[in-house]
């Protein structure tokens, strides 16, 4: 379901947040459970921030430009239709709360390895 990384997303990966910075050291290289995760994935029309494609799970981080945003409603719901899950945390979680942030990620995961 992801493809060739677009022009896009390789720019977007060059600038991330503090967050998604934050969130990418804790959960690269397999350090969820042996999950694989990608930043900046192209899926369908959308690059998301986080994705293990092997479990259908997105992760966005979300600074406040997404405070009730109707483009995230509608891409979240894109996501679903094709079978992805989709967790959203805000900066500051990500930011103060890391614990609870990776809680919820493997709690989502199935608190398993990949099989």
């Amino acid at each position: 379901m992801g493809g060739m990384p677009s022009p896009n997303a390789r720019k977007m990966r060059k600038n991330p947040s503090e967050a998604e910075k934050a969130l990418w050291r804790q959960i690269r290289n397999g350090q969820v459970h042996g999950h694989r995760f990608r930043r900046q994935c192209p899926v369908g029309p959308y690059i998301v921030d986080f994705a293990c494609l092997a479990m259908g799970l997105i992760i966005e981080i979300d600074g406040s430009q997404h405070l009730n945003s109707s483009n995230d409603v509608e891409r979240d719901a894109w996501l679903r239709s094709v079978g992805y899950r989709v967790l959203r945390f805000w900066d500051n979680e990500v930011l103060n709360k890391m614990d609870g942030v990776l809680e919820r990620i493997v709690e989502e995961l199935g608190g398993h390895p990949p099989s």
